[in-house]
């Protein structure tokens, strides 16, 4: 399993959050979008609808649909949709993460502490690979 950690410093989270929900949706994949807050999730909800030239379907969870909805957006860790795929929207580690095939995690300088915290306890975690990305000149490199 996967956990990529992007420490957000340019440009909006909204906008990774939909570059890398396209790149799961054109390998065919499946992804659930968390945070914490209802609120936030509206927000990517609207910004998913509305920001960008790509469409990416996707819904609320709650619904009748989750099953079918290729991106949903929910405060659980439970992907009734069964996406293989998950983004940590808000900078809160959650060990379910680690449930998953591949899982993103987005920090900023808020949530930095939490970030380098989860780091390292997946140090030398078995079936674990890390891999963190920064902004370089307006491109996500790989740091490690």
């Amino acid at each position: 399993m996967q956990v990529d950690f992007y420490q957000l410093a340019e440009g909006s989270a909204e906008q990774v959050i939909a570059s890398i929900a396209e790149k799961v949706i054109e390998a065919d994949g499946r992804l659930l979008i968390i945070a914490e807050d209802e609120a936030h999730l509206a927000r990517l909800d609207r910004q998913l609808w509305d920001g960008g030239p790509t469409f990416l379907p996707h819904g609320l969870a709650g619904g009748a649909d989750d099953s079918r909805q290729p991106i949903l957006l929910s405060t659980s860790p439970d992907a009734p949709n069964q996406a293989r795929n998950m983004l940590i929207a808000d900078g809160i580690w959650r060990e379910a993460a680690l449930t998953y095939e591949r899982s993103f995690y987005l920090f900023d300088s808020d949530t930095l502490e939490g970030a380098r915290l989860a780091w390292k306890l997946l140090s030398g975690r078995e079936g674990v690979e890390r891999r963190y990305w920064a902004r370089e000149g307006g491109k996500w490199v790989r740091k490690s």
